[in-house]
């Protein structure tokens, strides 16, 4: 029941799914552009029609009550950005502890424009040895694209500069640059 209601609400709201997330094993897939609230609201939808079951993290003031609950039950976990918790470690073995785990996150790891993104991802996937798949939220189109995943190389630079040559084809709901990608 949830599927049809996701379908109809992304049909109502003129969007439409290119591709299909992966059923038959795990993945990190990332989200972008992260540029506004409706980011979430379209990939949740997104998700539930296309009937997978993919985990998120988000920040921890997300999780508080009175929403707190909801965001838990749609497959949430909450992260303290201000601490340094060893997240990537966190998230591999849920990965090894759950053999349907699958996560989505934002590369950006916020809605504002940035000089870097976060490569936590990246660590998490090639740690877990599970592909990376590439979802753009493209509102120019209303269209959420999905690539094929990919494995992680052993280089880092050609791999990120994949990523993000996919994401420069795609139209966030606000205008942002998508940085080169520079190790540190």
């Amino acid at each position: 029941m949830f599927q049809q209601f996701c379908k109809l609400a992304l049909k109502l709201a003129g969007w439409k799914v290119s591709g299909l997330l992966p059923t038959d094993h795990q993945y990190v897939a990332i989200v972008g552009p992260h540029t506004s609230n409706w980011d979430f609201i379209i990939g949740v939808l997104a998700r539930g029609a296309l009937g997978s079951k993919v985990n998120f993290l988000g920040k921890h003031q997300l999780f508080i009550p009175p929403w707190g609950w909801f965001f838990r039950a749609i497959g949430g976990t909450p992260v303290d950005r201000r601490k340094n918790n060893n997240l990537v470690d966190g998230v591999v073995h849920l990965f090894q502890d759950n053999p349907k785990f699958s996560l989505a996150l934002a590369p950006e790891g916020t809605r504002s424009p940035v000089k870097r993104w976060k490569t936590g991802f990246y660590h998490i996937a090639n740690k877990a040895n599970v592909p990376i798949v590439t979802v753009g939220l493209d509102f120019g189109n209303k269209t959420v694209l999905i690539a094929d995943g990919f494995d992680t190389t052993e280089n880092m630079q050609q791999d990120m500069d994949r990523i993000i040559s996919f994401y420069r084809s795609i139209n966030g709901r606000h205008p942002k640059v998508i940085p080169d990608f520079t190790p540190h």
